[in-house]
């Protein structure tokens, strides 16, 4: 494989391209679409500008298929990398089975109407793409993505199981901004304020957004609130971890942010069911993504670092009894920043994502049918993650978290 098609031109599209022009021995040819061929033209001329390697760009919406098979068609493309939005997941796997493309993601498929994040659409794919030859893997970003490696990094070289898994993610940066999300406003807003869940004895168990919290001290960033939320990899970790007790994922929020995020969503602004405005139907979340600063927009005046790992406790490897290990990436706003352009919640992102594929186009990761990260040899990405500018660390805690 070697025509990469990558879909989507917002900040986590520019990192993976440009860490993708950066490997040119393993993508020699970069192509890049989005809705706004201007937005995909930025990216490629600041690629062009660092690195000195051309990406074509395309106009596409993504939601239909016959205008992304002619796409895939005209680039000869083996493997499209979706960076759009997790709406658009199913209609670009639609595409890639009927031209025989390989797929990439970071985020799994919701449906518009309905804040809801699950697996099943995706894993119903797993049959016609194993028929097809095809191979599609899911969630290759961070959270999603790095964060089911460093479990299974962690299973296969330090815990024989794993009874009990927390994942952190903290965002320590400081954007100047009264109020801006670090990712897409309306994918970001809408995680935020579903209800929690996490995996606790065979069975989810649901509670109010944004309703438990607990202090961390994250190194490199220091004590910060971190949140109960639900997230996808939870799913795909229980299933393929089927021994683990307690799975929950924690996200840290600035009282500013809570505060800003707690009045839009009282007077309305996060809905997204639709209302007639002027005559027109408009959905409020859609108009406040609109309104505030986009992400891709953040590098230059972002400054700090961010922390997300995961801690897991379990029976050893070397039978010394129950083990508890800490697996992170501390990631520097500015030097993200100064690489390729972009602030580290998009890096984190990007870069995952360029590695994924890289795992593919190479046949490091192969297989037929639909696949989650936890699936996949931990040992090559972790690898090349470390060289890509995500390094990690792992060490032992005296016990298990106790919050």
């Amino acid at each position: 494989m070697s025509k990469v098609l990558v879909v989507g031109a917002g900040g986590v599209s520019s990192v993976c391209v440009h860490k993708m022009a950066m490997s040119s021995d393993i993508f020699p040819e970069i192509h890049l679409a989005s809705r706004t061929k201007s937005k995909c033209d930025s990216i490629a001329a600041a690629v062009k500008d660092r690195t000195g390697v051309e990406v074509a760009t395309h106009e596409i919406d993504a939601e239909e298929v016959p205008a992304m098979v002619n796409l895939i068609k005209k680039v000869e493309a083996s493997l499209v990398v979706n960076l759009a939005l997790p709406y658009q997941d199913l209609p670009i796997m639609d595409a890639c089975l009927e031209v025989g493309a390989h797929y990439l993601d970071t985020a799994n498929y919701e449906p518009k109407d309905e804040a809801k994040f699950e697996y099943k659409w995706q894993w119903a794919y797993h049959d016609r793409f194993k028929d097809a030859g095809l191979m599609a893997l899911l969630g290759s970003g961070f959270d999603p993505g790095v964060t089911s490696v460093f479990t299974m990094w962690l299973k296969k070289h330090k815990l024989k199981t794993i009874r009990q898994l927390d994942i952190l993610d903290c965002n320590g940066g400081d954007h100047g901004q009264a109020f801006a999300t670090n990712f897409n406003p309306e994918i970001n807003i809408r995680e935020v304020t579903a209800p929690a869940r996490h995996w606790e004895n065979g069975e989810w168990v649901e509670t109010p957004a944004m309703q438990v919290s607990s202090p961390f001290d994250f190194e490199a960033v220091g004590t910060r609130q971190a949140y109960l939320m639900y997230h996808e990899e939870l799913e795909s970790l229980a299933k393929f971890n089927p021994e683990i007790e307690r799975a929950r994922f924690w996200m840290t929020f600035g009282d500013e942010y809570i505060k800003h995020l707690t009045v839009l969503q009282n007077v309305g602004m996060t809905g997204i069911e639709p209302i007639l405005y002027q005559g027109k139907q408009i959905i409020p979340l859609q108009f406040l993504a609109a309104v505030l600063p986009k992400p891709e927009t953040l590098g230059e005046t972002t400054k700090g670092n961010t922390n997300i790992g995961v801690i897991a406790t379990g029976e050893a490897l070397d039978g010394s009894g129950e083990k508890t290990f800490y697996i992170n990436n501390i990631c520097s706003h500015e030097a993200a920043y100064e690489e390729t352009g972009n602030q580290a919640v998009s890096y984190t992102t990007g870069v995952p994502a360029m590695i994924g594929a890289a795992m593919m186009v190479q046949g490091v990761w192969s297989g037929e049918g639909v696949f989650n990260m936890e699936e996949m040899d931990p040992d090559p990405f972790m690898a090349m993650l470390g060289e890509q500018g995500l390094p990690w660390q792992v060490k032992e805690l005296d016990g298990p978290v106790d919050f």
